[in-house]
């Protein structure tokens, strides 16, 4: 697996990607800021989540929103947050490029001009209905903060969520925000990519004249890394206007291409990965104590975290859900799974990588991995020896992965119905979440 590239940095520091694609008039055009919640600090989270919709909402030489003259245009476009990286893409056609490059480089370089306290508050409530929509007001949705905030230490990067607490949004001022993008949003915390029907010597020559100009900005404040630890297994329960319990089983694990990464995610597969994985087997078909269940390797650039989730029947305790999902763990730490499950799991995973590559923009498309694969590894075409790291797994070696990452003190999240914590998990504590 291959895709075609040309790199090159500007002065500034901006990287610049080409793949050419000439098959559709379009152009897909996808920037990265390597800049996620994990940047931030307690007192001071959803910045990075904050700046995804401030950046849509104008800059000095465009003092309207991006959407409507991209639209217009033929354009689709969309932006997005994680704890690692912040990104936006448009897909044009090709005479709308330069309309494109320029929405663009206005708001890496002239952003804040244009970001009034108006626009300030206005989005920051947006946000804060966002958080209340997603997270507060949906089933189960506090669950992943109330896991995050146990797994780490307090002051971890990947202890608050993304979206951020929604006092420190309240408390935040105009001169936080300013500051947090003269810090991060710049040509040396960012990289381009220009994908389609255009040649890599107008993609460079368009970069320069729209991108070239703008200062570098200042260097990137360093984020603590290495995995933490716990000093012992930790036991919540949350109450939700749920139907049915759940539990959440988190273990620390490896970081995003570290070793035992690939073999987590082969792991989570075979163990939660559809109706023939081991835990769907177990619970949902034979024992019929679970309505679903799930198992993922969440990788992210600090360190990972191993998940599996499982709805419990009606009637049935969060412990007894509890002791079967160890009773299937212990068994794959102590044999290894067989050459027909691996193998199953890496097709799949081989099946996810050529989906991704499908198209041309969006997320996951192919100007997207060339992307994040720049900025996490510093080269665009690391998908060859990405892929290659699940086809090198092997029956022992994701039986060792497990017996490394799943022997370690875990966080368990009893989340049951209000008034009903008798279905939960027993001495756990209750879970605050802020």
């Amino acid at each position: 697996m291959h895709i075609s590239f040309t790199r090159r940095t500007l002065a500034n520091g901006l990287d610049v990607i080409v793949h050419e694609d000439h098959d559709l008039p379009i152009v897909a055009v996808n920037v990265w800021y390597h800049v996620g919640s994990k940047n931030e600090r307690r007192g001071r989270t959803g910045f990075a989540h904050l700046f995804e919709h401030l950046m849509f909402e104008g800059s000095a030489h465009h003092d309207h929103g991006f959407f409507a003259p991209l639209q217009r245009a033929g354009a689709s476009l969309n932006g997005s947050t994680s704890a690692d990286r912040t990104n936006y893409w448009e897909v044009v056609p090709t005479g709308a490029l330069d309309l494109a490059l320029w929405l663009e480089s206005d708001r890496m370089g002239h952003l804040l001009p244009a970001l009034t306290q108006a626009k300030f508050d206005n989005q920051r409530d947006v946000v804060l209905n966002e958080r209340r929509q997603n997270y507060e007001n949906r089933p189960y949705g506090l669950a992943g903060i109330a896991v995050a905030d146990a797994l780490y230490d307090h002051d971890h990067p990947y202890s608050w969520p993304t979206i951020g607490y929604p006092d420190d949004l309240r408390e935040a001022s105009l001169d936080d925000v300013h500051g947090f993008f003269r810090t991060y949003y710049h040509p040396r915390n960012a990289s381009l990519v220009l994908a389609g029907a255009i040649t890599a010597d107008r993609a460079f020559a368009l970069a320069e004249q729209y991108f070239g100009d703008i200062a570098p900005g200042p260097d990137i404040p360093p984020v603590p890394s290495g995995v933490p630890t716990l000093s012992g297994h930790v036991r919540l329960s949350l109450e939700d206007r749920v139907e049915l319990p759940r539990i959440y089983l988190a273990w620390h694990s490896p970081a995003l291409f570290d070793h035992g990464d690939a073999e987590l995610d082969l792991l989570a597969d075979a163990l939660g990965g559809g109706k023939t994985s081991r835990l769907y087997r177990a619970l949902v078909v034979e024992q019929q104590i679970a309505t679903e269940v799930t198992a993922v390797q969440s990788s992210r650039e600090l360190c990972g975290m191993f998940q599996v989730v499982a709805t419990a029947a009606p009637g049935v305790t969060l412990d007894r859900l509890a002791e079967a999902i160890h009773a299937s763990l212990a068994e794959i730490r102590q044999t290894p799974v067989g050459e027909d499950e691996l193998r199953r799991s890496q097709v799949q995973a081989e099946a996810h990588f050529i989906y991704r590559l499908q198209t041309i923009g969006g997320f996951s498309g192919k100007s997207d991995q060339l992307n994040a694969y720049n900025i996490y590894r510093d080269d665009p075409g690391f998908v060859t020896d990405d892929l290659a790291r699940y086809g090198r797994a092997t029956p022992a070696g994701l039986q060792q992965a497990a017996a490394t990452w799943l022997s370690k003190p875990f966080v368990a999240l009893g989340v049951v119905p209000t008034g009903q914590l008798a279905l939960g998990l027993s001495d756990a504590t209750p879970a605050v979440v802020a």
